[in-house]
C-alpha cells in the first residue's frame, strides 16, 4: 500500500522575538546575529503554553476545510524534544486536547530529525496495517523553555512551533518511496541538555551552572550536517531511483539561514528550490521541516506529481532524510 502526505498544518505562537530582543540579552549587534546566522525573527510561546497545545493547534489547521477526519485516524506519533513532562507521552496529552482517544499514540525524540524519524515509522506502521486508515505525524518544539538567553550561540537561533501531517494511501507512484535514518552516539555531547534527567539531576548545582539549559557546539555541528546529510540524501535518491535534479523542492532541516544555504551548495541545489522560513521562524526543532512544508504549500501550492525530498540533521548526532512524490 503506497502511502503518503495527504494533509499538512502548522502553528506559530503569535509573540515576535527579533534581533534587537536577542541584542539585548547577548551583548551582540542585530547585525552581528543577522549576519552570522541569516534569522531575524522567532517565535515564543506566551508562559503556560505547553508543546501539546502548540502541536494540537496545528492539528486543528491541518483538519480545518481538509476533506478527512480526525475520526479515521488510526495512529499518532508526535516528535519533541521538548516534552510537556517526563511521562505521559505528550503525544497522548494532545490527543486528550483533540477528543482522539483509543488509537495509538507515542513520542519520538531524536531532536531535530524527529520528524523524519517519526515519518519512518508510521509509513511503515501504515504499511503493515492499513486498517489503521491514516496517520498524524507531528512535530512540535519550545524551545524557548530551554535557552540560556546569555548564550548569543543559541538563543539567536531557536524559536517555538508545531507543523503537522496526515498520512494516508495513496495511488501507485505517489507517497514515500524511501527514508533513510542515521545515528551516531559519539557525537552526543555536541547538542545537549546535560541536566534533568537520571543521567544528572537538575538539582541546584547543576542550575546554578546553567546544566538545565540546551547547549551546542555550532561549529562541530556544522561540520557533521555537511558531512552526513549528503551521504543520508544520496542513500535515500538511490533506493528511490532518483536523481537530486529530478526533485522539485527540497526540505533542509532550517537551523539557520547560513546552514540551510550551505547544505544547498553541498548537495548541488538551487536556493531557487529550496523553501525557508528561518530568516522569520528560527530553527523550530522537530517542527522545522513540516513547518517549512506548511508554508511553501501556502505560498505556491504543491502540485501532484512533485517530487520532495526532505534532509535534517539533530542531535545525537542524528540525521535523516525522505523521497516521495506528492498526491
Amino acid at each position: 500500500m503506497p502511502v503518503g502526505i495527504v494533509g499538512v498544518g502548522a502553528y506559530a505562537p503569535s509573540r515576535i522575538i527579533d534581533n534587537d530582543q536577542i541584542s539585548a540579552w547577548t551583548g551582540v549587534t542585530p547585525e552581528w546575529i543577522a549576519e552570522r546566522t541569516g534569522v531575524y525573527g522567532r517565535s515564543y510561546a506566551e508562559p503556560g503554553v505547553t508543546t501539546s497545545a502548540m502541536a494540537a493547534r496545528a492539528v486543528e489547521e491541518l483538519f480545518a476545510g481538509s476533506p478527512h477526519s480526525r475520526e479515521n485516524v488510526g495512529l499518532t506519533v508526535l516528535a519533541t524534544s521538548t516534552p510537556d513532562q517526563p511521562q505521559p507521552a505528550t503525544a497522548v496529552r494532545m490527543q486528550k486536547l483533540l477528543g482522539m482517544h483509543s488509537t495509538p499514540a507515542f513520542d519520538v525524540n531524536a531532536v531535530c530529525s524527529g520528524f523524519v524519524y517519526g515519518l519512518s515509522v508510521a509509513e511503515s506502521m501504515l504499511r503493515t496495517s492499513p486498517e489503521k486508515g491514516t496517520a498524524l505525524v507531528v512535530g512540535a518544539d519550545m524551545y524557548s523553555t530551554i535557552m540560556d538567553r546569555g548564550d548569543r550561540r543559541t538563543v539567536s537561533l531557536f524559536g517555538d512551533g508545531a507543523a503537522a501531517v496526515l498520512l494516508g494511501e495513496v495511488p501507485e507512484g505517489y507517497g514515500i518511496h524511501a527514508t533513510r535514518l542515521y545515528a551516531d552516539g559519539e557525537g552526543e555531547d555536541l547538542v545537549e541538555v546535560a541536566a534533568g534527567g537520571t543521567r544528572e539531576v537538575a538539582d541546584d548545582a547543576a542550575r546554578a551552572a546553567g546544566r538545565h539549559h540546551f547547549r551546542m557546539q555550532g561549529r562541530a555541528v556544522k561540520e557533521y550536517a555537511l558531512q552526513i546529510i549528503p551521504k543520508v540524501v544520496d542513500d535515500v535518491l538511490s533506493r528511490s531511483g532518483l536523481e537530486i535534479d529530478d526533485i522539485d523542492r527540497v526540505f533542509v532541516h532550517q537551523g539557520n539561514t547560513r546552514l540551510v544555504q550551505a547544505v544547498a551548495q553541498q548537495l548541488g541545489v538551487d536556493m531557487a528550490r529550496v523553501p525557508l522560513t528561518a530568516p522569520r521562524y528560527g530553527n523550530t526543532g522537530a517542527a522545522s521541516i513540516p513547518f517549512t512544508l506548511r508554508h511553501a504549500h501556502r505560498e505556491r501550492p504543491i502540485e501532484r506529481g512533485e517530487r520532495i525530498l526532505f534532509a535534517t540533521v539533530g542531535g545525537g548526532m542524528t540525521a535523516g532524510a525522505a523521497a516521495l512524490t506528492w498526491y
